[in-house]
This record gives C-alpha cells, structure tokens and sequence, in this order.
C-alpha cells in the first residue's frame, strides 16, 4: 500500500485529505507544518507528499526547495496543494521540482486520480 503524506496547517483540511487518500486505498500519515513535514519524511518514508504552501514557521516552497536538494528525496513526487493560484506562485513551485500544482478549491476525483498517476509512474 503506497503511502502518502499530507502536509496542512488547516485542521479541517488535513482530516478531510487523510479520509479522501484513506478511501483511495492509501495509508497516510500527516503533518501541520514544515519541520514536521521533514521528519515525517525522514521517519515515514512516503511515497508521494501533498504539500500547502502556507505553513507556519517553514513554507512549502522551502520544503519542497529542501528536499529537491537531498539525494534521497530527490526524485519523490510532490504536489502543491495550495490557495494561492497566482501564476507567479505555481511557477515558483514547478520551477522548484513540484509534480503538479493544484489550487483550492479541487475536484477530490481528480486529486485522488493524479495521485495514483504520479504513483504508478513511480513504479518500475
């Protein structure tokens, strides 16, 4: 069972993503900021990260930046999952090795189907 990791500060975003991937079929662990975003990768080893921008204290854009540096979590797919839908944003983003950019409000089906995209990709 692939493994995703639900980054949010936004309680009622993060319990409505964890029940969204748990009903796709995939185990979830969570974090509500930046720091515990990178341990949970570090302790968790997921699969695939949906990543909020606006996070207290370290932002998504510095996690992502943070792990795109790191040989280990290089290659793992990472989708912003964000509110902020400026372009200037969502290049930023791609430009600093998102998968894909998704802005709030989305289609759950078609959050749930990207994550299983990205995942099978994955495979060997």
């Amino acid at each position: 069972m692939a493994k995703v990791l639900v980054v949010d500060d936004e309680p009622n975003i993060l319990l409505s993503l964890e029940f969204l991937m748990e009903q796709a079929g995939f185990e979830v662990v969570t974090a509500e900021d930046g720091e515990q975003a990178l341990e949970q990768v570090n302790s968790a080893s997921p699969d695939l990260l949906l990543l909020d921008i606006s996070l207290p204290g370290m932002s998504g854009f510095d996690v992502l930046e943070r792990l795109r540096g790191q040989e280990a979590t290089a290659q793992l797919p990472i989708i912003m999952l964000t509110a902020h839908g400026r372009d200037v944003e969502r290049e930023k983003g791609m430009a600093l090795g998102a998968d894909d950019y998704i802005t709030k409000p989305f289609s759950t089906q078609s959050l749930v189907e990207k994550v299983k995209a990205l995942l099978t990709e994955e495979q060997p």
